[in-house]
């Protein structure tokens, strides 16, 4: 297949100084629509200053898988791919059919880094920790039969609903840390991201901590103590990003574009409003560089947001608290509630 852009191109495009570990990632274009590998070859290219990993969370929603992996053939992209679970378990044999068909179309070896079993399935109460064990099993059986068995196997979800029976299926554990979603003020919220990070290292008995998600919106209302902005995001950014590297932590920011397509119907109108690209998948939304490590604090963590390029507005006990292998627990009760209405990603 000929495409629009040079995939020598793409391999040779060198990362700039704002480098991220990887990014989260929807090819979905702003209507909603389905993209073609061409947008996706194009997405790529305005993303690879930045990082070449990615992860999406649905190889089969919008037949994403494909043009995903047939964009980045030859290059030097890596992709987690994502199978969506809920509780329709059709969903989840979707991906998973498809998952097996892109395996005998694609040299999984060179470009996947890790299938991603579900996103935050036991969080939304759509399967139980054993429900998603079972399914992560499932899968590491299948790549197995495939010759595939190199290729890491984890499942995404909140830190307080990683329970002990996924910790344990799991080849890595991949946690969603959102300390905005807690009401934490920005002078805050890297520390207790962090302590949602060093909780789940004591309970993940050896294996390594990937945080999955975390970010912070541009946009939107404010919840509790936690202030959106641009500048508040950057601040956001640096820091975790620069702590991360700190301690050698693994990370998918959350996320790559700004969605006009998001859902609105969450706790804080914010959805549309995570990404480091603005919503036209050219615009950077934030000055150079993103994050600066090392010495003191940043002048981007501090400067007023005129300054910026867009004005756009465990164990159950060591996890959640609980007693049960999937129970919430008190602990984080507060915390669940209160995101509970933020949407799907697919």
């Amino acid at each position: 297949m000929r495409l629009s852009f040079s995939l020598l191109a793409l391999a040779s495009t060198v990362l700039g100084a704002s480098q991220f570990h990887g990014l989260n990632y929807n090819p979905k274009r702003q209507d909603g629509s389905c993209p073609n590998v061409y947008q996706v070859q194009a997405d790529l290219k305005v993303l690879r200053p930045y990082t070449n990993k990615l992860r999406i969370y649905s190889v089969k929603d919008c037949n994403q898988g494909e043009p995903v992996l047939r964009a980045m053939q030859n290059t030097d992209w890596k992709v987690e791919l994502g199978l969506w679970v809920d509780s329709n378990d059709a969903s989840y044999e979707a991906d998973k059919q498809e998952l097996i068909r892109l395996a005998g179309v694609f040299n999984f070896t060179q470009q996947v880094n890790a299938v991603v079993v579900g996103s935050e399935a036991i969080y939304r109460g759509e399967q139980t920790a054993e429900q998603l064990a079972s399914k992560v099993g499932e899968i590491k059986a299948v790549l197995a039969q495939l010759g595939l068995q190199g290729i890491p196997v984890t499942s995404s979800e909140t830190w307080p609903t990683y329970y002990q029976p996924l910790i344990d299926a799991v080849d890595f554990v991949n946690m969603h840390g959102f300390p905005f979603w807690e009401g934490v003020a920005i002078d805050g919220a890297v520390d207790r991201m962090f302590e949602h990070i060093h909780t789940l290292q004591r309970a993940a008995n050896g294996k390594k901590v990937v945080v999955g998600e975390t970010g912070w919106p541009s946009a939107g209302d404010n919840y509790g103590a936690a202030v959106t902005g641009v500048a508040t995001a950057q601040r956001y950014l640096q820091q975790f990003v620069c702590r991360a590297i700190a301690e050698d932590i693994d990370y998918y920011y959350f996320n790559s574009f700004d969605q006009s397509w998001a859902s609105t119907n969450n706790a804080s109108n914010v959805e549309g409003h995570w990404g480091i690209v603005l919503d036209d998948y050219v615009t950077p939304k934030f000055s150079e560089p993103i994050y600066t490590c090392g010495g003191s604090a940043s002048a981007s963590a501090s400067a007023d947001e005129s300054a910026y390029t867009s004005a756009d507005g465990p164990s159950s006990a060591a996890a959640g608290g609980g007693t049960g292998a999937s129970g919430s627990g008190s602990k984080c009760r507060g915390t669940i509630q209160r995101r509970r209405r933020r949407r799907r990603f697919v």
